[in-house]
């Protein structure tokens, strides 16, 4: 089926969810004139209350994800189908196939190594049969590292890189309910599955194939650069197996020996190490908390519930600074900086995959399909995207 005679350019499924609302309006503020979007999700009366309050008058389609009917005829009439709806290993499994049979472009939130690793082997081949771009990871979790590599690499000309580090300026915001869940539900499928446990903590999960693998950087992460202390970053174990997708992708265009890590800068002195410790102690607490039963049931009282957010104006105070360096194998090492002044898991993530549909849906991408990265996918056409949504993706040379 010509892309042209679908019914809709993006429909945006999970319009309803928390951070769904966000996405759907940066739709309606973003989208080009004449863009035809659709919403869905199970309840047409909660998605009649997201047209009201945007005052749009988009199409709404009712749907269950775990209906593999309704998903098929969903890809089907669609350009490109973006996704709220998580956790992706319950609600995201036949939505990321039916797109891959139909051709359709896909985008999600989903920071779960388990489902990103189950959509590459059931999706990859039939994707690029098909020329569908199967995108995940399209929020806070993993643009900010994947393109800020990515086009860190491009800048220092294409050479292979022989470390690379993202640091965590600062940070403002709130941990969605949805992203716990994430967390619990994979923690659940790793309690029952001891090849699932490896493969969380293997940084090349999602590069099948021959490769020089090193082993990834482990342990609490709590250490000392240049006098000032740095963390462990709770995301920089999934993100690193994105950016490794991303250098197979492009044949090792970064280098197989590559090492990546992320850690949050916590400064100098005391104060420093007081912080870092705190947030290496915090981290490990929350992971070990989510895996045994007892403490996973004193957590559910505490932590936000699936589809709950922090307060509007704690989302409106949000904003993050990242730095990704780069140290190519010659010539000057690179800086990305990517800044934001959005909450990194809702205005921002809103905003990133609300501007990763219109990407898929309207840019000219190069012609490739199978389960991508946001580098591979899109890579500069996003960075663009994203400056003029108010990100900073600046690089400059390290001296």
């Amino acid at each position: 089926m010509s892309q042209n005679a679908r019914d809709y350019d993006i429909v945006l499924l999970g319009a309803t969810g928390f951070v769904g609302r966000f996405t759907a309006r940066h739709l309606a503020q973003s989208a080009p004139a004449g863009a035809r979007i659709a919403i869905a999700g199970r309840s047409s009366a909660r998605l009649q209350e997201v047209k009201r309050d945007l005052g749009v008058d988009w199409p709404i389609i009712e749907v269950d994800t775990a209906d593999a009917d309704a998903d098929a005829r969903l890809a089907a009439s669609t350009s490109v189908v973006a996704t709220t709806v998580g956790p992706y290993l319950r609600y995201g499994t036949e939505v990321a196939s039916a797109c891959a049979r139909a051709g359709t472009s896909y985008a999600d939130l989903s920071g779960e190594s388990i489902f990103v690793a189950r959509s590459i082997e059931r999706n990859h081949d039939v994707a690029q049969n098909s020329g569908a771009r199967i995108v995940h990871s399209c929020g806070f979790d993993s643009i900010p590292s994947d393109v800020g590599l990515g086009i860190a690499h491009e800048a220092a000309g294409g050479v292979p890189i022989v470390a690379a580090t993202l640091r965590v300026r600062s940070l403002r915001g709130g941990v969605s309910g949805g992203t716990i869940d994430s967390l619990r539900q994979q923690m659940k499928e790793m309690k029952t599955d001891a090849s699932t446990r490896r493969l969380v903590g293997d940084p090349y999960a999602l590069t099948p194939g021959p490769s020089v693998r090193l082993p990834g950087h482990r342990g609490s992460g709590l250490g000392k650069e240049r006098n000032a202390w740095q963390a462990p970053f709770v995301m920089g174990a999934y993100n690193q197996q994105i950016v490794q997708r991303s250098n197979y992708l492009t044949g090792w265009s970064y280098g197989q020996l590559m090492r990546y890590r992320e850690v949050i800068a916590t400064g100098r002195g005391f104060a420093g190490f007081s912080r870092a410790a705190g947030l290496s102690v915090g981290t490990a607490a929350l992971v070990a908390g989510l895996a045994l039963p007892p403490t996973r049931a004193l957590l559910d009282r505490v932590l936000p519930a699936p589809g709950a957010g922090p307060s509007s104006n704690a989302i409106e105070r949000g904003r993050f600074v990242l730095d990704v360096d780069a140290y190519p194998v010659e010539g000057q090492p690179v800086r990305t900086r990517i800044a934001a002044p959005f909450d990194p898991g809702y205005g921002g993530t809103g905003v990133m995959l609300g501007e990763s549909a219109l990407s898929l849906a309207f840019d000219q991408l190069p012609e490739r399909g199978g389960v991508l990265t946001p580098m591979v996918a899109m890579g500069q056409s996003l960075a663009e995207r994203l400056r003029a949504q108010r990100f900073t993706l600046n690089v400059d040379t390290l001296h």
